[in-house]
């Protein structure tokens, strides 16, 4: 086939351009091309209010050679598609299931590849089904108690189930594992695009269906899931895992489950299951991470500043990226960008307080919303275990619970520069979930960083402006960005305890819904190389 690079076009171009302008190119009729198909869209706003798409294109033509020749141009090259490929089984046999603890992306992936090559994996859960949560988490924002088992943290699909949905990484995978993440949530319900766009993404109303049917898929295929069951215990032989203990909450009961595979894709807010990894003395490293506020803005500023315009019927609300070094050596940036969304209360533990933001698939909430962070190195705790970062994140969701009397507290930005509680509002009003108050941030977030955030927040506001405007709404406190421990592993993704294998952004190998169910594939593959599958055909499912 043939690929052409930076194929240009008006936003509001006809779907056959794209076929008039590679037969241009080519120099051929457009009879003598054929499966035309998009790899690649993204957006050139360069000279805004003038949009173009930017596209990378396939297409197999006639005389493909003498084409490529004939236009001689660097953008237009033969191209052959590379494919995934599931590595060949191993030979060591597996006397028991392998278990997987969490169904987050990178347990959802692990599990999903396993039972597809037939290996019959057990998938545990602490929270409940999708639609078991969404009912809790909706009660919980509307006043109801927490559930420290069922919340925006645990359930399943994982932390990213209540966010944007975004599926873009930077992780450089030739494998292309990358392209069947997006390939496998295209097959279970996501939107085509998502295949192509440059910054494609699902909506948390969507990721929570396709979750389900993949949980349901991974049953019909040998797997199993269960939920309400959180791990409580590893059992060892001679320097190996060989089971678990599990407490079974619907039932009240422990139960022990024999395994010599055992994946931990836990997620970066099961702090408990941390501390019970900690006395069993498996190997954990405390690590790099950020914390921040989120702050708010109307969603037709950001248009106006990225697009050049405030309305772009055909691109939908804009997104935007900032970062920024401070003159003391902080990393400043934006992170999670939620056009379109919500700020929620994303918390997990009774008094203490977490917030992230969501979107649904139409972006259509007024604001745009995104957490500013700080970094955070393992030297600013006061000591050096590996769950110092953790204990860190703590003290800071106290503060945060005590500065909004367990609400989410909001704060202009001009009252933070002051160091003051707000009163009212601006020109912003603030799209929630979950009740919020008014609240002093700088009580929650410590010195040196509230300085960081004001250093990056001048700098933001040159970027883009308004961003820095006096009635932007801030709400706190941004506090699981990412996991602050990693369980440390092998080259064979492997732990020092035999047949552990740590998974995924909890486990500090990724860092979004993508790169963790990637590492979930990646994991799947060091099994499946080592072992024969359970069931006696191997077969694809």
């Amino acid at each position: 086939m043939i690929r052409i690079n930076q194929i240009k076009l008006p936003v509001d171009h006809e779907p056959e351009a794209i076929k008039e302008k590679i037969s241009k190119l080519l120099h051929t009729a457009p009879q003598n091309l054929s499966n035309i198909k998009i790899r690649r869209r993204s957006l050139d706003a360069r000279k805004k209010p003038e949009l173009y798409f930017s596209y990378v294109v396939d297409v197999t033509a006639v005389n493909e050679k003498r084409l490529v020749h004939k236009a001689n141009h660097p953008q237009i090259l033969l191209h052959r598609e590379t494919e995934y490929h599931f590595p060949e089984s191993g030979e060591e046999r597996l006397h028991e299931r392998p278990v997987i603890i969490g169904t987050g992306p990178a347990g959802l992936f692990c599990g999903y590849m396993l039972a597809k090559y037939g290996y019959e994996p057990l998938i545990l859960e602490r929270g409940e089904d999708v639609d078991t949560r969404r009912k809790k988490v909706d009660s919980f924002w509307s006043g109801g108690e927490l559930d420290p088992q069922c919340n925006v943290q645990f359930g399943e699909g994982g932390a990213g189930t209540f966010s944007d949905g975004k599926l873009n990484t930077l992780v450089k995978d030739p494998a292309q594992r990358n392209h069947l993440v997006l390939e496998t949530f295209h097959h279970f319900g996501a939107d085509e695009s998502i295949l192509y766009d440059s910054k494609p993404h699902i909506g948390t109303d969507v990721l929570s269906g396709i979750v389900k049917n993949m949980r349901e898929e991974i049953i019909r295929i040998g797997g199993e899931v269960r939920f309400a069951s959180q791990m409580t215990k590893l059992c060892q032989e001679k320097g190996r895992i060989s089971g678990i203990v599990v407490k079974d909450w619907k039932n009240g009961c422990e139960i022990t489950i024999p395994t010599q595979v055992l994946v931990l894709a836990i997620g970066h807010s099961a702090r408990d299951t941390f501390e019970m990894l900690s006395r069993a003395d498996i190997p954990m490293a405390a690590k790099a991470f950020a914390v921040g506020l989120r702050i708010q803005h109307p969603q037709s500023m950001i248009n106006d500043a990225q697009y050049g315009r405030e309305c772009v019927r055909l691109l939908g609300p804009a997104s935007y990226k900032v970062t920024a070094q401070t003159s003391f050596g902080r990393g400043v940036y934006s992170f999670c960008m939620c056009p379109g969304g919500y700020v929620v209360n994303a918390s997990s533990e009774p008094g203490r307080l977490a917030i992230n933001g969501m979107s649904y698939h139409d972006r259509a909430g007024v604001n745009a919303n995104s957490a500013l962070i700080v970094t955070v190195n393992p030297d600013d705790f006061a000591d050096s275990s590996p769950l110092a970062g953790i204990a860190w994140q703590r003290r800071l969701e106290e503060r945060a619970f005590q500065a909004g009397g367990g609400k989410i507290p909001l704060q202009l930005y001009r009252d933070f520069c002051q160091n003051r509680i707000s009163t009212s509002m601006g020109g912003i009003r603030p799209e929630v979930r979950g009740a919020w108050t008014y609240g002093n941030l700088r009580e929650v977030l410590p010195d040196e960083l509230s300085a960081a955030f004001m250093e990056g927040m001048d700098v933001f506001g040159r970027k883009i402006r308004g961003f820095d405007r006096s009635d932007a709404v801030l709400a706190g406190i941004e506090s699981r960005t990412s996991s602050p421990v990693r369980i440390l592993r092998d080259e064979r993704f492997e732990s020092e305890w035999k047949g552990l294998y740590p998974c995924g952004e909890g486990a500090g190998y990724a860092g979004g819904i993508t790169s963790a169910a990637m590492d979930g594939i990646r994991v799947a593959e060091a099994i499946a190389s080592r072992y024969s599958p359970r069931l006696t055909d191997g077969a694809v499912r």
